[in-house]
């Protein structure tokens, strides 16, 4: 099961709506969700909230989201983890993925940290890298050397709105977390929509009399 929520991120109203923020996002809105609101707490780093009575849940959770700037996210995460004794199995990361386009999202348990500096810096300070993780897909600027100016750049709406369909989405599946259900998650969070019926078909258009297939009139007889 799933005890502690990390949205990772940088602190700050010039990043608040950046493409680096999306783990923000999700866990303001999972707060709102569970009536949390989250405080800033010194010996953690971070803004946490504590919430004890989580639906389908035994014993409190967490949420946080680290004040340390990106590239020092695991400061906070170990700070709190290791105080509270929460294993790295029972943390979720939920973060930007620059190989994934908006409106597309990966969730899994462990890995590589793909470059990005959130989790690279939760590895080193966890001694782990066995930590869940929700990719929130934000698209590639298309060259190496244009990623950094790009995640901290605000997303146009179309993409925001995208992210923020993942958002939703997966926020359905956090009772399932909670529970422990973590394939009946990731089966949620990874199932395609529904393909489209195909349309049912028309109705033959009545054909013109006298038509290949339409019976003919007879014609009245005429006098002579």
């Amino acid at each position: 099961m799933i005890r502690l929520f990390v949205g990772l991120g940088n602190p700050g109203a010039e990043y608040e709506d950046t493409r680096h923020n999306a783990g923000f996002w999700w866990v303001d809105q999972l707060a709102r969700k569970l009536g949390a609101t989250l405080q800033a707490e010194r010996n953690y780093y971070g803004l946490c909230a504590r919430i004890n009575n989580a639906p389908g849940c035994e014993g409190p959770i967490w949420l946080l989201q680290p004040m340390t700037y990106m590239n020092l996210s695991g400061k906070s995460v170990a700070a709190l983890a290791r105080f509270f004794k929460i294993a790295p199995e029972e943390i979720l990361a939920i973060h930007d993925e620059l190989d994934l386009l908006p409106g597309e999202m990966k969730f899994k348990q462990g890995g590589g940290n793909g470059g990005h500096n959130g989790l690279k810096d939760m590895q080193a300070q966890l001694g782990s890298a066995n930590f869940w993780r929700l990719r929130l897909g934000i698209g590639h600027p298309g060259h190496k050397g244009e990623v950094a100016a790009y995640v901290l750049r605000k997303p146009p709406l179309s993409e925001r709105e995208a992210v923020q369909d993942c958002i939703d989405k997966s926020l359905a599946t956090v009772e399932l977390m909670l529970a422990g259900q973590m394939d009946k998650a990731l089966a949620k969070i990874h199932a395609k929509p529904p393909r489209p019926k195909p349309p049912k078909p028309a109705a033959l258009a009545a054909k013109p009399e006298g038509s290949p297939g339409q019976p003919t009139t007879p014609a009245a007889p005429t006098e002579s």
